[in-house]
């Protein structure tokens, strides 16, 4: 599992998924997006974050939590101090595809084709054991999987030098936590694989941790050692060939990659804050960016990939398109992203997938804007705003002109002041022309929004960059927008906790909304703008 915020599930998820990779099963699911305290006040753009994260780690099936089923109208109804409230009272649900499809479309994604790793690293024999150990640290541009004794003795194999798994993943360099207890069938079977090729790194065991063999399996472990580890004294950069194989101890992980030529997988320069994660169909590679900081990034990434050209796949809008600008330098491409705040996209490597190399400039980054243009505003649409609230939800009985775009927790009307629910934005906008592609641009949303233009349908937005493709709808003229903009219960369960008990018509069980609570910002905060390339 892991929750919405915080560090819980920090350590488990890369468990579950290496479990998943060297016991050669495709899915790894996690109960995702719990949480604690903060009732109701969750919404898609804040879970984001750490669902991508995981997704980084190997998470490809996710489950949400928690829905509770609601016996009653009562609202918001029945609820927990823990989760995030995915269920029919919430105000957003109605909105949550917009979310769930991109979940699909990652989820997806990340089931093709298997796993990319470098390392992996050995989680030892001793007991309890919620994770390993990363010791010494991986290196940035790498990934790892840990790996343990049943799959080193029964499913590991030596091919081209790499220690391999059946289903074809397979690693350069093997790493042992600095423990000093090793099983001697383990160790000799250790020994056998590095005489076939494995290049293994860590400190010789000095005895067993069973009790099988008392005492004659502490010896055969003391024995094997001497013979793969030789006389090394723990000091830097020892290494040594047995068989067809090294053995390293007390060497630094980066320096012996270089030593095996093994360059980073996918080197991000520009930014600490981006994660990523590799699989291979054989055909494609695939690799799925994320920027895990609150700022818009641009970054030069540079993937372990050649003979390939680069596309975007963006899970957010669905779409799919040529990245014009890279490098191919040796065995390295270099790509030129443009990453939203806490956004993330697919990177798919397809032979002839695109067209003429485009040379990049120099510096971080590079001649980005080739792959991510600025967008062009078309029209600005300004207010009045004519806005219809729900007058079910208490909201104001008839439409409310917004001469701009407002916080409904700023107004001095209470009816949307502590308004939740939703209300329909409506305005019109003049084009000259419709040449395609056309998005509407909404800047800021507080929390979520579905769009119609002329009536039809064209999307959701719940995240940054608030946009949606308007081009199969709009026409030369005039063109009629209407914005369905969804915020939490936050607002509506303050302004419940000012007015007698009588008077209330909200009902939790878990309720920690009082008249000192801070209101939640709330409704469509824009600017909105028509433009064009995205």
């Amino acid at each position: 599992e892991f929750w919405a915020e915080g560090d819980l599930g920090d350590i488990e998820n890369r468990c579950a998924s290496s479990s998943a990779h060297i016991y050669g099963k495709n899915k790894v699911s996690a109960e995702s997006f719990t949480a604690g305290g903060g009732a109701y006040a969750r919404y898609p753009a804040l879970l984001k974050p750490r669902g991508d994260r995981f997704f980084t780690e190997g998470i490809n099936n996710t489950l949400l939590h928690v829905f509770i089923s609601q016996p009653d109208d009562r609202m918001p109804g029945i609820n927990a101090w823990f989760g995030t409230e995915f269920n029919r009272h919430n105000t957003w649900f109605d909105q949550l595809d917009v979310f769930t499809t991109y979940l699909k479309r990652c989820n997806f994604m990340l089931r093709q084709g298997r796993y990319v790793a470098d390392v992996a690293y050995f989680i030892g024999e001793d007991a309890p054991k919620m994770t390993g150990v990363r010791d010494p640290e991986l290196p940035k541009g790498y990934s790892y999987d840990f790996i343990n004794a049943e799959v080193i003795e029964k499913r590991l194999f030596i091919k081209d030098r790499r220690w391999t798994l059946p289903n074809g993943l397979s690693y350069k360099v093997l790493v042992l936590p600095k423990l000093k207890t090793m099983r001697p069938e383990l160790l000799r079977r250790l020994d056998e694989l590095v005489q076939q090729g494995g290049v293994l790194l860590g400190p010789p065991p000095e005895r067993s941790p069973s009790l099988e063999d008392y005492g004659e399996a502490d010896e055969e472990v003391r024995t094997l050692a001497g013979l793969l580890w030789g006389d090394m004294d723990g000091k830097e950069n020892n290494w040594r060939v047995v068989g067809k194989g090294i053995v390293a101890y007390g060497m630094d992980l980066q320096a012996l990659l270089n030593k095996r030529g093994v360059g980073p997988d996918c080197r991000i320069s520009g930014s600490d804050s981006v994660l990523f994660l590799h699989r291979t169909t054989g055909a494609e590679d695939i690799y799925f960016i994320s920027n895990q900081s609150g700022r818009r990034v641009v970054v030069d990434a540079a993937f372990r990939v050649r003979g390939k050209a680069p596309e975007l796949w963006d899970p957010l809008l669905g779409k799919v398109r040529k990245l014009a600008a890279y490098t191919q330098e040796g065995e390295v491409t270099r790509v030129p992203l443009q990453l939203e705040r806490y956004g993330s996209c697919f990177v798919v490597f397809r032979a002839g997938a695109g067209g003429d190399m485009a040379e990049t400039t120099k510096g971080a980054g590079g001649d980005v804007t080739a792959n991510f243009p600025a967008p062009t505003v078309v029209v600005e649409v300004r207010g009045p705003w004519t806005v219809r609230f729900d007058k079910a939800s208490r909201g104001p009985v008839t439409p409310v002109v917004f001469d701009a775009l407002t916080d409904w927790a700023m107004c001095r009307d209470t009816a949307i002041k502590y308004y939740s629910g939703k209300a329909v934005y409506k305005n019109t906008f003049r084009l000259a022309e419709t040449v395609a592609p056309l998005y509407l641009d909404l800047g800021m949303v507080r929390v979520m929004a579905k769009v119609k233009v002329n009536g039809v349908y064209v999307g959701g937005v719940w995240t940054s960059p608030y946009v949606v493709d308007i081009s199969a709808a709009v026409k030369k003229g005039v063109n009629v927008v209407e914005v369905e903009v969804v915020n939490t219960w936050v607002n509506r369960l303050i302004g419940d906790s000012r007015l007698p008990e009588g008077e209330r018509r909200t009902w939790m069980n878990v309720n920690p909304y009082n008249p000192g609570s801070a209101l939640a910002p709330s409704g469509l905060l824009g600017p909105v703008r028509v433009v064009r390339a995205l």
